[in-house]
């Protein structure tokens, strides 16, 4: 009964925070309130992982696939299921300002505010665009997000079955204690051979910062805790100093065994990626005109079907009738031009620690609870004609990680380079009928709550919590 009456009190608590930021209040669907599949509890029983234990998502734009990861009995995160992505707009690299339709590539810190129950494409989950490293690089934009309905411009866009499936995981490792979660966005898979096929890009300076970060996770199974200065990101630095986005960096240190961990993985990727580019490995084009991809099994469905226009059932969720399937790539582009090589291998060996390698889950059924009462709200129009009600949310920046191993190494507070200068090769071009009228989804982008505000200099995603957060208000549920 008490739990029944709190339930209540907490719907109608939703419905008033709704209410402070839409014409209309938005009739909770329940949508949030569906319960992780039978199939997904056993798949987490299987895996040596507990319904709520901590998360972690890497989306990989040109495979157009989603990564779970969540925390085993080990403490170490495992990959829990692969998720093919419906729909997301642009080309590959980052989102440099409000309009391009790229959508965004980096380290991102989710925190239950950012979780929207009352989107109009299902569900959403606000990826909090732009971070502390996006802000001292002057990017714009706001409101891009990982939602349902399949259509995008500026999001990562899944069918409404995987996104509630998605937002439940999400939903119970915040019951778990968990304070926030990272999405770590990249172009692609950080492998040599697309370190190699990319190499004539504009953003590879951006792309060996990001991999860094990759490789970080890739070592350790450990979410890397993500500090900014001089407008780069930094992993895993531990200082007494205080970091701010764009300003010097200080002097910090690396726990030794990551360190190495890291510096040997990349060693081998250079020696492996200056081989490929040696013995004529194709780069691929700069650009390729198509305004972003769709997974194959999606891009499959809908071609067997004759084309949009209809709903498509698949095994991966329901594709909509207003689907809009990326162009096929310019025949222009040429995927035979060679560049001389970036990659400097240099001598060392192979750590001690394991790369353990990660297989595609499958997808399986509907699962979502959790939360109008964190002040998500309904969506605005548009983020491309949104104009200057375009407002950027302060991240939340949780403190350093407790889960570092021990011993340190002291690294150059210079160790890398800004990717200042980086160039621009998103398509500006936006397709006009995405999307029903009175959704407007050819723009996708949605209003979520304010970013809570935090210092600007930490974009961490692991500890600290509202003071009015998640487990203070409603830790009773449970």
């Amino acid at each position: 009964m008490v739990r029944a009456l709190l339930a209540s009190a907490a719907l109608a608590a939703a419905l008033a925070l709704a209410a402070c930021d839409t014409d209309k209040t938005p009739a909770l669907s329940g949508r949030h309130l569906q319960p992780l599949s039978d199939r997904m509890l056993a798949d987490i029983e299987a895996k040596n992982m507990t319904k709520d234990s901590a998360i972690l998502v890497r989306i990989f734009k040109e495979e157009s696939e989603l990564e779970v990861w969540k925390e085993d009995q080990t403490g170490r995160f495992a990959l829990l299921k692969t998720y093919p992505i419906c729909r997301w707009s642009g080309e590959l690299g980052p989102k440099v300002k409000q309009g391009d339709r790229q959508a965004p590539e980096g380290f991102y810190t989710i925190t239950p505010g950012l979780m929207n129950p009352n989107s109009n494409y299902y569900l959403a989950i606000n990826t909090g665009f732009p971070n502390a490293y996006d802000r001292a690089n002057g990017r714009t934009g706001a409101f891009l997000m990982i939602h349902g309905d399949c259509s995008s411009a500026g999001c990562y866009a899944m069918t409404d079955e995987q996104i509630a499936e998605i937002y439940a995981l999400a939903r119970e490792s915040f019951f778990g204690g968990q304070k926030s979660f990272q999405i770590q966005a990249y172009p692609f898979r950080m492998t040599p051979l697309n370190m190699a096929r990319h190499r004539n890009s504009p953003h590879m300076a951006f792309w060996k910062m990001v991999k860094q970060g990759y490789d970080h996770f890739e070592v350790t199974r450990l979410e890397p805790k993500v500090d900014v200065c001089e407008r780069h990101y930094v992993f895993n630095a531990e200082t007494s100093a205080r970091f701010s986005p764009a300003d010097r960096c200080p002097a910090y240190s690396v726990p030794a065994d990551i360190a190495a961990a890291v510096r040997d993985k990349q060693h081998q990727d250079d020696i492996k990626t200056a081989d490929l580019i040696s013995r004529g490995a194709p780069a691929a084009p700069v650009t390729t005109g198509t305004d972003g991809g769709m997974n194959p099994t999606f891009l499959s469905a809908v071609k067997s079907h004759g084309g949009p226009g209809g709903i498509i059932r698949t095994a991966s969720g329901t594709i909509p009738p207003h689907v809009n399937p990326p162009s096929a790539p310019s025949e222009t582009a040429s995927i035979f031009g060679l560049a001389s090589s970036e990659s400097k291998p240099a001598a060392g060996s192979r750590s001690s620690v394991q790369v353990a390698s990660a297989t595609s889950g499958s997808s399986g059924g509907i699962g979502s609870f959790f939360s109008g009462l964190f002040g998500s709200k309904g969506e605005d129009q548009s983020a491309e004609t949104r104009g200057s009600a375009e407002t950027a949310g302060a991240k939340p920046k949780p403190a350093a990680s407790a889960r570092k191993p021990a011993q340190n190494t002291v690294s150059s507070a210079h160790a890398k380079s800004p990717p200042a200068g980086e160039a621009k090769t998103a398509s500006a071009a936006a397709t006009a009928s995405e999307k029903t009228p009175a959704k407007q989804q050819e723009t996708s982008s949605e209003a979520a709550t304010a970013a809570p505000s935090a210092t600007p200099s930490l974009i961490r995603g692991a500890q600290p919590a509202l003071s009015s957060g998640f487990e203070g208000r409603f830790g009773s549920w449970r």
